[in-house]
């Protein structure tokens, strides 16, 4: 798989999430890393969750789609549980810690502190992370939509815990494998996490 790819520019270190098909919400996920010229399987296949409707080329907010593309991982790891041991800038959550989904507001697909107990200046549908203890345990953010952030075009897209069932847009995995991954990524890597179905992955 890792060979297939169109592209994987300085990767040293590459996630792939590859479904049957756009409208499934399983996944397959392997780790790969590079030695020279050539990937080599590290974790998987693991069985993965996507978003309640699949993949989407064109993702927008609340549509409940895991977008299609390649993606690098964000700086900061978050998580409600201690760190688990990763290479990553890790901030474990505390009361307040909302991620910005609202496509109006200027701060829309970023992490955002709020005094515990204030009303968050954004609205809507917004992400109180430190009360998503079950799903975030731990969590790597995909660096989808967020250079630059388009407003309305989705926002937390993360890699976390599975809940048992589809997700809103986020791939998930049991927390065993999810704290493998991210211990065993590293920021010098620039790692990448290529996600779609089988028919269309090779061409991001």
């Amino acid at each position: 798989m890792a060979a297939r790819l169109a592209s994987t520019g300085d990767a040293k270190q590459l996630i792939t999430v590859e479904s049957s098909t756009y409208a499934t919400t399983f996944a397959t996920v392997s780790a790969w890393q590079r030695n020279g010229a050539c990937w080599s399987a590290v974790f998987g296949p693991w069985t993965g969750r996507i978003g309640a409707n699949g993949f989407s080329d064109h993702k927008v907010e609340g549509d409940d789609t895991t977008p299609t593309g390649a993606y690098g991982i964000g700086p900061v790891m978050y998580g409600n549980a201690p760190n688990p041991g990763v290479q990553y800038e890790y901030q474990e959550l505390v009361c307040g810690d909302w991620w910005d989904e609202t496509p109006s507001s200027p701060q829309y697909n970023t992490f955002q502190y709020v005094p515990c107990g204030a009303t968050p200046p954004f609205g809507g549908d917004s992400e109180p992370l430190w009360e998503e203890t079950a799903a975030y345990p731990s969590l790597a953010v995909i660096d989808y939509n967020t250079s630059p952030v388009v407003p309305g075009a989705g926002s937390a897209i993360f890699l976390h815990a599975t809940l048992g069932a589809a997700s809103e847009g986020c791939v998930t995995l049991p927390l065993p494998e999810l704290d493998d991954i991210l211990r065993w990524l590293r920021p010098a890597s620039d790692p990448l996490i290529v996600m779609g179905p089988a028919s269309e992955i090779a061409r991001f």
